[in-house]
């Protein structure tokens, strides 16, 4: 097809893409050959190589993965995980029928994840493989709001019986969108001072007969650090001593729930505590398998309503699954047990330990540049977040972020939310992959830019949210 084919199509499409004569078939020499719209079907097939590099060519815009502190989700894995992945792509994860062992490397990664969370039975511990935290934490919510409304069918529906949600403002926005989704009431508990999550005597005042049950989050996007699990038990085992009112807890463990079992073995936040029905992690983070992978469970087969799971016959038995979504590759689940038997628990532990080390490593140094203050240290998710000092004037953390990404680092600079907005930081996200030399390479660079920020007369970035591209949706 030559350019100047469908001239009026190429008017509603805007500009052609260019492709390289090198690229076709055609005499290098001899000019453009291909030009492809952008926004409609070409009329005529590309050859694989031309397409190819077409595709390969503009992806170079994209930043570098591996240079993005922005993100929670695995940058990198082993040839090995890449080749396993590859072999397994074509296979759809719903037909248990069709790839048995598929299902059964599920299952056994569930079994896996109830032992580490200290699941009372793991062998009747319930749970699946989902795309990501945002789905787990979705079927989580819907198991709570059927736990809820067989307590009280009596009443519900009714104008007087709405259920609602407690969490901490902090949360992830898939709360939010199940909240609307489901049509829960959400009930957020505010950050107040230097208290950047849910206080779990505030949780607990929050809750009445028409609460499905309170969110606590292991390792908050914000800053990094756990909510304390163990006591926003406490305050619901009193507020339930006091009322009546049994409320179950969701750990809402996207990232901390594979980090805290090999690092903080004493930390009870998982089904230790009697008051946790569900946990979900995301695979893709500190799971360390590429996206996308999460998981949800479910303490005992009471804690996840009969009527929300679907059966299917597997291997001549019953094969439960609960999901949202039907067709998905099967790749993800094959790098987690992978994974899974590549680690083991003294691998975790000593991968998880080294990624907090480069954390807490590279907070020291930049909290020593003296112009930078800490909020989180790196001591509880492998993550820091660090604000200016009130001394800093010229300058302030979104001008601190956009001369980074000249740079090629993504570093997020947002706000907090209410009562907090005053506070803005600068995060970053140290995972597996992200070296002791890559941090020393982003400590240079931030000492280079310091003498520049300085001598600003002001901050210079006016539009925060243009600047920023980062959300707190995008981690899931």
């Amino acid at each position: 097809m030559s350019p100047q084919s469908h001239g009026s199509s190429k008017k509603q499409d805007g500009p052609s893409l260019a492709v390289n004569p090198f690229y076709g078939a055609a005499n290098p020499a001899a000019g453009m050959s291909e030009a492809p719209p952008r926004y409609r079907l070409p009329e005529r097939p590309l050859a694989p190589e031309t397409a190819y590099q077409l595709v390969h060519d503009e992806l170079m815009l994209d930043g570098n993965a591996r240079l993005n502190l922005a993100t929670f989700v695995t940058t990198w894995m082993e040839p090995q995980a890449g080749a396993l992945m590859a072999e397994c792509r074509d296979k759809n994860m719903i037909d248990k029928d069709e790839y048995p062992m598929t299902a059964e490397l599920e299952r056994r990664c569930v079994g896996m994840l109830a032992d580490l969370w200290h699941a009372p039975d793991p062998r009747s511990a319930v749970g699946c493989s989902t795309t990501g935290s945002s789905e787990a934490c979705m079927l989580a919510g819907m198991a709570l709001k059927h736990r809820w409304a067989r307590r009280n069918a009596d009443r519900y529906p009714s104008r007087e019986a709405r259920p609602n949600l407690v969490m901490g403002v902090n949360v992830q926005v898939c709360w939010e969108k199940f909240c609307t989704y489901w049509e829960v009431e959400a009930r957020q508990v505010p950050m107040e001072g230097n208290r950047f999550h849910l206080d779990p005597v505030a949780a607990a005042e929050l809750c009445d007969e028409n609460t499905i049950g309170v969110v606590g989050i292991l390792g908050s996007t914000f800053d990094g650090s756990y909510e304390p699990i163990a006591d926003l038990c406490v305050a619901l085992d009193n507020l339930c001593e006091w009322t009546g009112l049994d409320i179950p807890v969701h750990v809402d463990g996207a990232s901390g729930a594979m980090v805290a079992p090999f690092l903080d073995p004493d930390l009870v936040w998982d089904f230790r505590l009697p008051r946790v029905a569900s946990i979900n992690t995301s695979g893709h983070k500190y799971g360390l398998v590429y996206p996308g992978v999460g998981w949800a469970l479910w303490r005992d087969q009471a804690a996840l309503p009969e009527e929300l799971v679907f059966r299917v016959n597997y291997l001549g038995g019953d094969m439960p699954t609960f999901a949202l979504n039907f067709s998905r590759p099967g790749a993800q689940v094959a790098a987690q047990y992978y994974t899974f038997l590549r680690l083991g628990r003294e691998g975790y532990r000593d991968v998880q330990q080294a990624t907090r080390d480069v954390a807490r490593g590279l907070a020291k140094r930049v909290e020593s540049l003296g112009d930078f203050q800490l909020l989180t240290r790196g001591d509880d998710l492998p993550v820091f977040t660090f604000t200016t000092t009130p001394e800093v004037t010229a300058y302030d953390v979104f001008d601190v972020s956009r001369r980074l990404r000249e740079r090629g680092w993504l570093v997020p600079a947002y706000t907090f939310p209410p009562h907090r907005q005053d506070l803005a930081v600068c995060r970053v996200v140290c995972r597996n992959g992200f070296s002791t030399d890559l941090a020393d390479l982003l400590h240079d660079d931030l000492v280079r830019l310091l003498p520049e920020l300085r001598r600003q007369p002001r901050p210079m970035v006016d539009d925060r949210q243009a600047e920023t591209a980062f959300h707190h949706s995008e981690h899931r």
